[in-house]
């Protein structure tokens, strides 16, 4: 949906048996920008055995590299994420995507 969005996600095991999750996007417009404008960029997760669960507001950078749109998102799941995706909607606290999505993973 972004074609010049770009990112990577790593996934780490904990001692705990939780996974902590960090997503970096880059080169990812505003959500107001959007053809169909919305207000956040929610990150979900598809769960190995838990379905599709919602990982928590992508924050956007600030500051002196604001202008490279870069985004992030740091958390832990209990769950096994499967793959990621990202969409666009009208606010973060949601329990099941409603917009469209702007990117995926493999």
């Amino acid at each position: 949906m972004v074609p010049a969005a770009e990112g990577y996600v790593k996934i780490k095991k904990d001692k705990n048996e939780n996974y902590a999750v960090k997503l970096n996007v880059r080169h990812l417009s505003p959500p107001d920008r959007l053809v169909e404008s919305k207000n956040v960029y929610v990150v979900w997760a598809n769960t190995k055995d838990n379905g599709v669960r919602n990982m928590g507001q992508l924050k956007s950078g600030h500051g002196l590299f604001s202008k490279a749109l870069t985004s992030s998102l740091e958390t832990v799941s209990t769950f096994e994420p499967v793959n990621f995706f990202i969409t666009a909607e009208k606010e973060a606290s949601i329990q099941y995507p409603e917009g469209q999505v702007v990117l995926t993973t493999k």
